[in-house]
């Protein structure tokens, strides 16, 4: 029979490995193996290969025992994978947030609390604020304090949820009455709803308690006759508290089917100030978490307004903006809808100026599907770009995207083909990642090399 390696010798261990690497097969093998990107398989993918690291680490502990007296060592002795990146202190509830990473409980929801809605560590956007246990790093961090005499304090319990008074609704119910009043009670009444939408998770549950709360924030803005009729300061504290709302999970489907919703956020996209503007991108991805939020989004056409904000490419709003515009074209039929509004020129006239090329590349790849969007590329120069990427670039999924859409170039049209034979014998591009790229970029590098080996034999031969 076959050895574990590392985990040889606990039979425990081994059983749990063998079973995650079962997994791990599988989904590497749904995802090498597909044209479109598996975000669900590539999520899944990383939790097992992090739960592989973590019993490695796991195996080393049980095997080295420390005296249990040498307490004053301890703070040296932790590993950095059992502090939580908020505190810098042991972890004592281990949670796992959307991004994959994992903090203290109390410390991850304090963050979540006072309205931060993106990763600490990696500063991506949340789609949700679910937090999952973390079971196999809490036995580990268990299992390091018996080995260290150390006696891991009980986990801290921190309601997500605050307790509302009746006081509570009643202040939330006048705000929303101050909406339809004069516009110094609508601008005080938005910037409070604002901050406690923002601190309060319980706040922005209110608004799930009442069909009509979300129309009556909104009124001053779907009122207004014209954009010039829109205050600027009004629209940006309600389109941020709008953005608040939408991170509360079971607020998503309702804020999206609110008739009044999209339409504003669209307007919000277009003309207001760049907080206003990067917040309303950030609530469309929000949104978007939820597959039939995605659907009714792309009909709405609120991907041209992304689109032409990407385009603008205020620094401050690209981040959300691409996250918005990759979100939605996940699904089929907002790809169609993100090429027609020229989604492939502005991407790739970013991606040529150096900006946020791992995020829009990753959406270049996504639209390389559609047969419209390669025909584009191809006409306005992805192809010398796409090489020089490769050529120059360490990031390997970088290499993978840009040779992913080389191939779908290569196969559907036969005229690229001479650049992609110059690149080749000038520089070995093609074929140095066919032997060195990661194995959707080898099988797509040698799809190319077989094309163009085919394209030159049959020439010889005529």
């Amino acid at each position: 029979m076959a050895k574990s390696g590392i985990f040889e010798g606990d039979a425990g261990m081994v059983a749990k490995a063998m079973e995650l690497k079962r997994e791990l097969q599988k989904l590497v093998k749904a995802i090498v193996e597909e044209d479109d990107i598996n975000l669900g398989a590539i999520d899944r993918a990383q939790q097992m290969f992090c739960a592989l690291k973590e019993l490695k680490v796991k195996k080393s502990l049980s095997s080295s025992k420390v005296h249990p007296h040498h307490h004053d060592t301890v703070s040296e002795e932790i590993p950095e994978e059992f502090k939580c990146p908020l505190s810098k202190e042991l972890m004592r509830d281990p949670v796992i947030v959307a991004s994959g990473q994992t903090y203290d409980r109390l410390f991850i929801q304090k963050w979540l609390k006072a309205g931060n809605r993106t990763c600490p560590q990696t500063q991506q956007v949340l789609s949700h604020t679910n937090l999952t246990p973390n079971s196999l790093i809490r036995e580990m961090i268990l299992l390091w304090c018996k080995n260290h005499g150390i006696e891991l304090p009980e986990p801290v319990q921190y309601s997500d949820e605050d307790v509302l008074t009746e006081v509570d609704r009643g202040h939330f119910l006048s705000l929303l009455r101050k909406m339809s009043t004069t516009l110094s009670a609508q601008k005080e009444a938005a910037k409070e709803l604002r901050q406690l939408t923002r601190k309060m998770p319980s706040f922005r549950a209110l608004f799930g308690e009442s069909l009509d709360a979300i129309p009556q924030l909104l009124s001053p803005l779907s009122q207004c006759k014209s954009r010039s009729d829109v205050h600027l300061d009004l629209q940006e504290d309600l389109i941020t508290t709008l953005l608040n709302l939408s991170i509360h999970d079971n607020n998503k489907k309702l804020v999206a089917e609110t008739p009044i919703v999209l339409p504003l956020l669209m307007d919000a996209l277009r003309s207001g100030t760049i907080e206003t503007r990067s917040n309303a991108a950030a609530t469309l991805f929000t949104l978007s978490a939820l597959d039939s939020n995605k659907a009714l989004i792309g009909k709405s056409d609120a991907l041209k307004p992304l689109i032409d904000l990407l385009d603008e490419g205020h620094p401050l709003a690209l981040k959300d903006v691409a996250s918005a515009i990759f979100n939605l074209c996940i699904i089929h039929e907002n790809k169609s809808r993100a090429v027609r509004d020229g989604a492939v020129r502005v991407i790739l006239k970013k991606i040529m100026n150096g900006m946020h090329v791992d995020e829009l590349l990753s959406i270049l790849a996504m639209l390389s599907t559609n047969q419209k969007a390669i025909e584009e590329m191809g006409e306005i120069g992805a192809v010398p770009c796409l090489l020089r990427i490769i050529r120059e670039t360490s990031c390997a999924r970088n290499k993978e995207n840009s040779i992913a859409i080389l191939y779908t170039i290569c196969v559907g049209d036969r005229s690229k083909w001479k650049e992609m034979r110059l690149e080749e014998s000038t520089y070995g591009t093609i074929s140095q990642l066919a032997q060195n790229g990661t194995s959707r970029a080898k099988r797509k590098a040698s799809g190319i090399l077989d094309r163009l080996n085919r394209a030159i034999n049959c020439t010889h031969t005529a």
